[in-house]
């Protein structure tokens, strides 16, 4: 069974491979593959960010928070 991504996590490794990049210390060998795991890690927190969005919209739609309601609304 394959782990459950953690989006925290994954930002934080995004950021890593990042100041490793700009660090100007990598040959092209370590470059390709910290932009190739790096594009793998930016993929998996789209689509999380992307569940996340689905399931906020199903939830709001379910108690109707779909409308626009100004704070004096009840």
């Amino acid at each position: 069974m394959a782990e459950k991504f953690n989006f925290n996590k994954g930002l934080l490794k995004l950021e890593e491979i990042i100041s490793k990049m700009e660090s100007g210390e990598l040959n092209l060998e370590e470059s390709l593959k910290y932009f190739e795991e790096g594009v793998k890690i930016h993929r998996q927190c789209h689509t999380a960010l992307s569940d996340a969005e689905q399931r906020i919209s199903i939830l709001s739609e379910s108690d109707n928070y779909n409308e626009e309601k100004s704070f004096g609304d009840s």
